[in-house]
């Protein structure tokens, strides 16, 4: 089990918030508004925060430009993740994945199924890294986005987390981008 360790100091990261949504305003957004709340609270930036339709190219537009901007760490993305014909958030980003991250989806899915049954199959929740960027993709709904951050994300993003965490590997993830420089 993680635990979390006081001899090494918190890391703030900038974080990203991308709702995907054809019928929400920042006004009414309750999955982003818990995840800046949550992240913000953890003591992260709030780097950004849109919200973009339900349309492949928009969502990768965003995605693009927040993954070339050093000024953020990890994105985390809320909807369009089901499969209705207008879910398309896991269309649209896992092509810019470099890495999968298929142990955040496993993970999800069975803390999700502790709480709503076998109705966790209807999300396809997935993760990823891209330009040395992580990027989380969570269900539309508030009480995904609780889980997700407060069951995975808020003690992986720690730096404090033993054994393990996201933020120590960060300096590494864009190895193979400085080794096909040299």
């Amino acid at each position: 089990m993680a635990s979390v360790t006081q001899a090494k100091a918190f890391i703030p990261l900038n974080l990203a918030v991308l709702t995907v949504s054809d019928t929400r305003s920042l006004e009414d957004d309750k999955s982003g508004a818990t995840l800046a709340e949550r992240l913000t609270a953890a003591g992260h930036n709030l780097a950004a925060r849109e919200i973009v339709t339900d349309d492949v190219e928009a969502i990768r537009a965003i995605i693009r430009r927040w993954i070339a901007d050093d000024g953020v760490d990890a994105i985390i993305t809320t909807g369009g993740t089901g499969f209705t014909g207008r879910d398309v958030t896991p269309e649209a980003i896992e092509p810019l994945f470099e890495k999968r991250m298929d142990g955040f989806s496993i993970a999800f899915h069975m803390m999700s199924y502790g709480k709503i049954g076998t109705s966790t199959i209807q999300s396809r929740a997935t993760a990823g890294v891209a330009g040395a960027t992580y990027i989380f993709c969570l269900p539309g709904s508030p009480g995904a986005c609780r889980d997700g951050w407060d069951g995975i994300l808020a003690a992986q993003l720690d730096y404090r987390t033993r054994p393990c965490n996201f933020v120590e590997i960060m300096p590494r993830l864009d190895e193979h981008l400085r080794r096909n420089k040299s």
